[in-house]
């Protein structure tokens, strides 16, 4: 452990992301073991008797009961740090309340994502949006920072490294969603079983506006979406975990395929920085012709403890001026807790979140 222990908390330890949320946190190296916050329906039970996820609940965090909290009480017990694992629609006036008694927030939730101070992050793909927090004290009120719907998290991190060379005049998408992404227990059996579901409710919207925002350029302290359209279409499929995108884009630019190969392996801007959960690389491409597949690359992402937090790309089809290929991405990793923690770690590093111990 560094010589930094922040004091941290997870909203919403009980569910599905709360509790990838636990399992990132419980021996991270920043960040101090969490107060596990929980609603009525969960207080006083352990996260051992809660969990939900295929491997063991951490050894540290096993035994310990989930509370009941507030954010004055919260402030209170010192809580420098909250992961929001928070429904959105419930957590937005929450966050807003952490934020203004001194708790930083990095949320999973959509309520903020769009509001103009707030950087909707994906790291490697528009860390300087940060600058729109502004100067901030340690004493002053807390940061609020947000990671973006998990389908829209793998689609601009594929993105990233080749929208320069393309230029891209249009962007397509279709999504196979895992059942994880409507949270647990997800979606009923008999909904799913022998059945694909062409709908999930405000997704299309949300890739759609947060993907110009999150590629839209800086000035000053606001944004400035990027104009190219983006076209969505989502659905539900019965995988549990990982979420495939298939990407059409026509190009305005003509580079040579060995040039698109070359910006996704080179990709990995922060490289230079000691970020714990950041992957290295970021994106990984497949050449076999039936990847990327959610049972074989969900989980995709190195060193160890970012397992889950790279995108994997493959099926890579151009025939200017389209470029098709297909995205995979953990849509609780990298897409939920994984891009909550990394958002947190970058902050930390750029002087962004002014703590330090308890």
């Amino acid at each position: 452990m560094s010589d930094i222990e922040i004091p941290t908390a997870i909203l919403g330890a009980s569910g599905y992301i709360g509790q990838h949320f636990a399992r990132l946190l419980a021996d991270h190296p920043r960040f101090g073991l969490p107060f596990l916050g929980a609603g009525e329906r969960s207080e006083g039970k352990t996260l051992g008797e809660l969990w939900q996820l295929a491997e063991a609940p951490p050894s540290a965090l096993a035994d310990r009961r989930l509370e009941p909290w507030s954010p004055a009480r919260l402030a209170r017990a010192g809580v420098k740090v909250a992961f929001s694992a928070l429904p959105s629609g419930t957590a937005g006036p929450i966050e807003t309340e952490l934020a203004r008694r001194g708790v930083h927030v990095f949320s999973n939730a959509a309520d903020h994502r769009l509001d103009p101070g707030v950087p909707l992050l994906v790291p490697e793909v528009n860390g300087d949006h940060l600058s729109l927090l502004g100067r901030r004290t340690a004493r002053g009120p807390g940061i609020l920072v947000t990671n973006p719907n998990c389908s829209t998290t793998g689609l601009v991190l594929a993105l990233a490294p080749i929208a320069e060379i393309l230029r891209p005049r249009s962007i397509h998408v279709a999504t196979y969603q895992a059942l994880s992404g409507a949270g647990y227990p997800g979606v009923p059996s008999l909904a799913i079983t022998d059945n694909v579901v062409p709908f999930i409710r405000e997704e299309e919207e949300k890739m759609e506006r947060e993907t110009a925002r999150i590629l839209g350029l800086r000035r000053g302290r606001r944004i400035v979406d990027l104009p190219t359209p983006v076209l969505a279409h989502c659905a539900r499929v019965g995988t549990r975990e990982g979420h495939l995108e298939a990407v059409t884009i026509e190009a305005e630019h003509r580079p040579s395929r060995a040039e698109i190969e070359a910006a996704w392996r080179t990709f990995d801007p922060l490289g230079g920085l000691d970020l714990p959960t950041a992957p290295h690389p970021p994106i990984e491409l497949r050449r076999e012709p039936d990847r990327p597949q959610p049972l074989r690359d969900r989980w995709a992402g190195a060193p160890h403890r970012a397992r889950g937090m790279a995108a994997v790309v493959g099926r890579v089809r151009w025939e200017p001026p389209f470029l098709r290929f297909f995205v995979l991405s953990h849509n609780a990793v990298r897409g939920g807790a994984g891009g909550s923690v990394l958002n947190a770690e970058l902050a930390l590093a750029r002087g962004d979140l002014p703590v330090r111990g308890g």
